[in-house]
Formats: C-alpha cells, sequence, structure tokens
C-alpha cells in the first residue's frame, strides 16, 4: 500500500506544475489564456516541480513500491509531455 505522505507530495507537486501552467482549473486556464500569467515564470515554476520529481524519483529507486513507482513515473511523465522535455 502507498504511503499516503509520499503520494501527497507527488500529486503537490504535479499539482503545482500544473497550475502554473494554467490546467488545474477553469479560472487558471482562462487568466493563462488571456494572457494574465507570466508565461516565463509559470514554466520556471513548472520545470521546477519537474526538476523535484526526477531527483525523487533519484533518491528513492529501489525504494519504492510498484504503486508509488507508478505514480512518480506518470507524474514525471506527464510533465515532461507538457513541457515538451
Amino acid at each position: 500500500m502507498p504511503n499516503q505522505e509520499f503520494v501527497g507530495l507527488v500529486n503537490s507537486l504535479q499539482a503545482t506544475a500544473e497550475a502554473a501552467l494554467g490546467d488545474l482549473n477553469a479560472a487558471t486556464s482562462s487568466a493563462a489564456r488571456d494572457g494574465l500569467l507570466q508565461e516565463g515564470r509559470a514554466r520556471q515554476v513548472a520545470e521546477r516541480s519537474l526538476r523535484l520529481l526526477l531527483m525523487l524519483a533519484e533518491k528513492t529507486r529501489g525504494n519504492l513500491d510498484f504503486a508509488e513507482a507508478e505514480l512518480l513515473t506518470g507524474a514525471i511523465t506527464s510533465l515532461r509531455a507538457r513541457l515538451g522535455n
């Protein structure tokens, strides 16, 4: 069974990146679309979240159960695709 604190950490980092990119809710999406969010800053926030997730993956390699590893891999894959990395 996945550690709930670990799940919360991964979800929080992913949500931070998605919010910065305007993906979380209609208000944030609308603001990004209308140019009310600074695109460069938003991308920096999202990239920092991705770097933190990558560091977490490196530091926990071999110590995660299957569900935790899948969650972390999915978050990284999703953000890489969104950022074009």
